[in-house]
């Protein structure tokens, strides 16, 4: 069968169109493609054969972007409408919503939003820190390299953008270019939460499974506060079999995305969820609220109950507190002059009946010492890990970058005597390791992952406010005292 014509079929068949609109079909692919069409090759998708041969038809040229751009056009045909969309994704919604979000991830796998061959890429194993902490490592291979002519479009761009941002609503069938993510296939459902307008949709390169992104339809900048806790019960009520977060609404601490009020969601269950109360706390007027401090690197208070407005309330309270709270002996400090310091990286799941809710304590102070964040990865461990930590790390997921892979590979032949081209970022902690360990072939591999696991449970100590040790113990009982005289 020719090309053209299996993605026909494939079109019709995906429900987007009907049988007698093949004809249609097949003349809106000739116009992404070209009319020269070939025999399909059994191996690869058809959408992959349709843009190899519309650069042979030379309707477009052989670059990555104008490849992803075509990419998604194409399987855009294969996708419902947005009002179509949110019409079978409601209707699904009556039955149960664990089958509705099954049935909307399957829709935008099969429709190549979700890169699932490129998130196969990544690394991913898990390991247990000589803390004893539970942690997952994942090496970052799936997002695409970036293009030469894009990183020159976007350094050249010049007023206001289209869309404003890419969590923007404007980004629903855009087709996107050099420096512009092409969304052509992308679908949104639109919901209400807590009387405003808010959209749903999945991340192309997830970091975990169902990995989605809840967004305000107003670009509006994030803000952590009582309404953001609203808006996480909210959600909860509708997904209950996904845990739902937001990025801290400060630089360093912070996602990448601060200027776009949005949240991160997903079926995943992260180590923190599964970490355990080290010290309960009881607040006397919240007698429906466990609430506790979690044996976590970084200083998490969980609040659980079956009564979201006790949750809210008390949660409110803490963030408040915390914001205004200040400890000088240990770098902690909510505010210089008018600038905020202080704030939480708030996030919630569902046990049952109960909701909980982990308000993970952040500062972003800097100092001469500490130039890009008291509390962010510390300049011995930037060779591994230099980026913000946000909320997907703070649950115990590292994101590392991908020239680790290769890297990596490096500072395992130098372990073994081999030759080698190991950075020279990475010797003085290869050398750590190696005097740590006998390191053979037979264990090279395993050496390396549980050496990963032990700088991500240091990248996230150094993000702590509250250090594991006996100061900062001291820290919690100091904080954990005026906080419960403050709220009782």
């Amino acid at each position: 069968m020719k090309i053209i014509e299996k993605f026909a079929d494939e079109v019709i068949n995906s429900g987007a169109y009907e049988p007698l609109d093949r004809v249609y079909v097949i003349n809106k692919i000739r116009a992404l493609v070209g009319d020269h069409d070939e025999e399909e090759e059994n191996d690869q998708p058809a959408a992959k054969q349709l843009v190899d041969l519309a650069v042979k038809n030379e309707k477009i040229p052989d670059d990555i972007t104008s490849r992803e751009v075509l990419n998604d056009q194409l399987y855009d045909l294969a996708t419902p409408t947005p009002s179509k969309t949110n019409s079978i994704f409601w209707q699904k919604m009556q039955k149960s919503s664990e089958e509705n979000t099954d049935w909307f991830y399957k829709l935008c796998e099969d429709n190549n939003y979700v890169k699932k061959e490129a998130i196969a890429k990544n690394v991913v194993f898990s390991g247990t820190s000589s803390k004893g902490h539970d942690l997952e490592i994942t090496i970052n291979l799936s997002k695409p390299e970036k293009d030469p002519k894009a990183i020159a479009a976007a350094a050249h761009a010049t007023g206001k953008k289209y869309p404003q941002c890419a969590l923007c609503l404007e980004n629903e069938g855009y087709l996107g270019g050099y420096g512009k993510n092409a969304r052509s296939n992308l679908r949104i459902i639109r919901m209400n939460i807590a009387g405003r307008p808010w959209g749903f949709q999945y991340s192309p390169y997830a970091y975990f499974n169902e990995h989605c992104i809840f967004l305000d339809q107003k670009h509006i900048p994030m803000v952590i506060n009582q309404q953001t806790l609203i808006n996480l019960v909210e959600i909860e009520k509708i997904f209950p079999h996904y845990f739902v977060g937001s990025n801290a609404d400060l630089p360093i601490v912070g996602g990448s995305m601060l200027a776009h009020e949005h949240y991160q969601g997903g079926r995943h269950t992260f180590p923190m969820m599964k970490a355990g109360i080290k010290k309960n706390i009881m607040f006397d007027s919240y007698p429906k609220v466990v609430a506790g401090i979690v044996d976590w690197p970084m200083s998490d208070l969980r609040l659980t109950s079956d009564n979201s407005l006790d949750l809210i309330d008390l949660g409110s309270k803490i963030i408040k507190f915390w914001d205004n709270y200040s400890d000088t002996a240990r770098d902690i400090k909510a505010y210089e002059g008018e600038t905020r310091h202080h704030t939480v990286t708030p996030i919630m799941h569902r046990e049952g009946k109960n909701f909980v809710l982990d308000l993970v304590l952040r500062d972003n102070n800097t100092s001469e010492k500490y130039p890009l964040g008291i509390f962010h990865p510390h300049k011995q461990l930037w060779h591994i890990k230099k980026e913000n930590i946000g909320l997907i790390e703070v649950m115990g997921r590292a994101i590392l970058p991908g020239r680790l892979k290769s890297e990596l590979e490096e500072v395992k032949k130098y372990w073994l005597g081999e030759d080698n081209k190991m950075a020279a970022s990475h010797k003085e902690w290869a050398d750590q390791v190696k005097a740590e360990n006998e390191i053979s072939l037979d264990n090279v591999d395993q050496v390396m992952e549980q050496s990963l696991v032990e700088v991500f449970e240091q990248v996230l100590q150094d993000a702590g406010v509250f250090k594991n040790d006996a100061d900062g113990e001291e820290g919690w009982d100091k904080f954990i005292a005026a906080l419960t005289k403050e709220i009782k």
